[in-house]
């Protein structure tokens, strides 16, 4: 079977196909293009190795560079029948790291309060509310995922950047993914390295992380569940963050199972862990809970070990009935300890975590489509 593509857009990056022949792996190698002049890429590929009919779409090496219609649009899969031979499409636009950004699917951004009390460390913080886009047009309810480290996850002018999760959250809403409420948390500057230490005096002394732990969960939680319109139950509430802000999201979902369900871990300070010792690990638990671990590479020598390691810790305690955990591990081969990565990997997390979808956003049907059929 000869696939051929002819682009409107001509640029550096690589051109892959994939679909229901490779699992929909968006960087496969083995299904690369070659490139025989100008804007036209061919790639023959063995009838043994595709089914009878084929889903398929263009990539430029991963789903924030997928193809785009002429308007920055969702294109539905491609399909054709291998009887056909050889088939001939066109490529428009292509994403670049998820762009564009569609403004009417930004979501709605709400300061829930400048100075926040948090009585469990009798200090103030700034917290925002992300809701969808459509909020106050709809009468859902929606689940709801707490991020530690606010600066960093969208205000511009943050000296090391940010996750731009505003706009990760509009391409989610773009595809009918982006149902969720983001409580953001700023962290408390130079009280950030003791508030995100559960108990490690080595580390941080005066740790309080256990304290801050019980602000999120028994005070912020609370409150935000009573002024919007959210589901309530630990199936729909998540927690997350990067850095010593995953270490602590980590404490959280094992101290408070019965409220948190998913868990959104990048990066994770697991150095100050070196030997995974969570205490609270040795309580039976009944409860399922979904992991989703990113890292990268080139984050350090020890990142992606300490990652593994602690993975195969979670593997022994579930053997031994202490915990069900569901888990998915990304490790980024170019990724190091920054937001741009991070932001990057929020996307996945998100539609994993709560989609419960191993495929990623752009496999599902353009939200304008779903609208039309519902």
């Amino acid at each position: 079977m000869k696939f051929t593509l002819k682009t409107a857009e001509n640029d550096a990056r690589p051109v892959f196909i994939t679909g229901n022949f490779n699992n929909w792996n968006p960087k496969d190698y083995n299904f690369q293009l070659e490139k025989s002049e100008d804007n036209t890429y061919n790639i023959t590929i063995d009838n043994n190795l595709l089914p009878e009919i084929i889903d398929y779409k263009f990539t430029k090496g991963g789903w924030e560079n997928v193809e785009l219609d002429k308007y920055g649009s969702i294109t539905p899969n491609r399909k054709t029948e291998t009887s056909s031979h050889e088939t001939v499409d066109f490529v428009e636009k292509w994403r670049l790291n998820w762009g564009p950004f569609k403004e009417e699917f930004f979501p709605i951004v709400e300061i829930i309060s400048e100075e926040f009390y948090i009585p469990q460390l009798d200090r103030y913080r700034k917290i925002w509310a992300l809701l969808p886009y459509d909020y106050y047009f709809s009468e859902k309810n929606y689940p709801v995922l707490y991020l530690q480290d606010a600066q960093n996850l969208f205000n511009e002018g943050s000296p090391y950047g940010n996750w731009e999760i505003d706009k990760k959250l509009s391409i989610l809403s773009e595809y009918g993914r982006g149902e969720v409420i983001v409580i953001a948390v700023e962290h408390g500057s130079e009280d950030r390295i003791k508030e995100y230490i559960f108990d490690n005096d080595h580390v941080a002394n005066g740790s309080e992380g256990k304290k801050y732990i019980r602000f999120i969960t028994d005070t912020l939680k609370p409150y935000v569940d009573a002024h919007y319109r959210t589901k309530k139950d630990r199936d729909h509430t998540g927690i997350g963050g990067s850095s010593l802000g995953g270490l602590i999201s980590i404490y959280s979902g094992f101290l408070y199972p019965e409220v948190y369900s998913k868990l959104l871990i990048f990066s994770p300070s697991l150095w100050v862990e070196p030997n995974n010792n969570f205490p609270m690990m040795n309580f039976r638990t009944p409860f399922k809970t979904k992991i989703y671990l990113y890292g990268g590479e080139k984050e350090g020598s020890k990142m992606v070990k300490r990652i593994k390691i602690f993975e195969n810790y979670l593997r022994k305690w579930e053997q031994k009935n202490l915990f069900d955990f569901e888990f998915k591990t990304s490790i980024n081969p170019d990724g190091s300890h920054s937001e741009f990565y991070w932001s990057q990997e929020f996307p996945r997390a998100i539609e994993w975590l709560f989609y419960n979808n191993t495929e990623n956003p752009v496999e599902v049907k353009p939200h304008q489509e779903q609208e039309t059929q519902k």
